[in-house]
């Protein structure tokens, strides 16, 4: 996972303007221990000191690039997750690939930290077997927002762990990362 973490922030450090540089927080860190270290005579100096190194972080903090086009959000999203990501689970016999949820939210936190999820409906089935949850995920771009929506269902009754409506939101929130193409190669992989 820190590999793929790392990877994808120097590809996103590549594209970054090169106008207005993006710092690490520990190049900062680094930076502030060095101004830190000089010492000044007079209070004065001390106020003067400080103002000027929070002038030179605001500077050197990107206000701008967290945004960027949907397009390029897609881009990233559409890319194919590490196979160490991805995990398998048995289900009526058969061995089903798919990525946990925890690891979707870190991705898409990753390459559209400005997204949003909520659950938009919760239903229970007549004879009260299965929970539908139905969830909404919305990018937002510089240019346009867009949102996805879909729905996982699980029983009442599954003997696994967690609680069937966390199952169904879980599912359903994965499949509404995937119609923006996050992980969507999961599901065709066996026509490639």
């Amino acid at each position: 996972m820190a590999g793929f973490v790392m990877r994808s922030l120097r590809n996103s450090l590549r594209s970054s303007s090169p106008s207005k540089p993006f710092l690490l927080p520990l190049q900062l860190g680094a930076r502030s221990r060095m101004f830190a270290a000089k010492s000044s005579p007079s209070p004065t100096r001390d106020r003067d000191a400080e103002t000027e190194r929070a002038e030179e972080y605001d500077d050197a903090v990107p206000t701008s690039g967290i945004s960027r086009p949907l397009s390029e959000i897609l881009k990233e999203l559409n890319k194919r997750v590490p196979d160490s990501l991805v995990k398998v689970r048995l289900e009526d016999g058969s061995s089903i690939k798919y990525i946990p949820w925890h690891i979707v939210n870190r991705i898409m936190n990753l390459h559209a930290p400005e997204w949003s999820g909520e659950v938009r409906s919760i239903t229970y089935s007549a004879d009260g077997k299965t929970v539908s949850v139905v969830y909404r995920v919305t990018l937002y771009g510089t240019d346009a927002e867009m949102y996805r929506e879909s729905i996982g269902t699980a029983s009442v009754d599954d003997a696994g762990y967690g609680d069937p409506m966390q199952k169904a939101e879980a599912m359903a929130f994965r499949r509404a990362c995937a119609r923006f193409g996050l992980g969507l190669h999961l599901y065709h992989e066996d026509m490639l």
